[in-house]
């Protein structure tokens, strides 16, 4: 009994991720209501919120994922040679972060640096980040004064930065990629 009573719940869950998709598929991330999500689903409300405790922690479950896929495709893709490529690399995960100021607000919210109890799947997609570009900057021509892992959450820093940078009024006249490529070409390359 205990075995259908799981997988019930299992298939409830995976129909409210499904439904949810739907609805992002049709409109946006921002424009999701738990009422649309349930409704897609044919569940009740209630049923929702017994398999979340609220819409952030469907977006941070939904969004990790889309981050993960893009990561996949990064960890079979070849490793970058310069800062260029590495910014390159980067860009695909950087543009759906900021597909949305909402999405990238989740994203911030999520990622661990809000210091909050639990860490879900957007914060574990930033250790991940960390783990797929160490080996891109031990083993590349990338400067050695800087222990790998140092100079993968500089990265991250940076991108963080660029990123928000681009949803600010006074700074939001530089491309994106133009801006990080900037940053990066400063952090990784070794003194000419």
């Amino acid at each position: 009994m205990a075995r259908a009573v799981q997988k019930r719940r299992l298939e409830t869950r995976a129909r409210l991720v499904a439904a949810a998709q739907e609805v992002i598929d049709a409109g946006s991330f921002e424009g999701l209501r738990v009422e649309q999500v349930v409704q897609q689903a044919g569940v009740a409300k209630g049923t929702f919120f017994a398999h979340f405790p609220d819409k952030d922690a469907l977006m941070d479950l939904l969004i990790g994922a889309r981050m993960d896929s893009i990561l996949d495709r990064m960890v079979t893709s070849d490793p970058p040679r310069t800062a260029a490529q590495v910014t390159d690399a980067l860009m695909p995960l950087l543009r759906f972060m900021t597909c949305e100021r909402y999405v990238f607000d989740v994203i911030l919210r999520h990622s661990g640096a809000a210091a909050r109890a639990e860490i879900g799947p957007i914060a574990t997609t930033f250790g991940r980040q960390i783990e797929i570009m160490i080996p891109w900057l031990e083993r590349g021509p990338f400067r050695k004064d800087v222990a790998g892992d140092l100079l993968a959450e500089g990265i991250q820093a940076f991108a963080v930065q660029a990123m928000a940078l681009k949803f600010c009024a006074l700074h939001n006249d530089t491309d994106l990629r133009a801006r990080l490529a900037q940053y990066l070409d400063a952090w990784l390359m070794p003194a000419r």
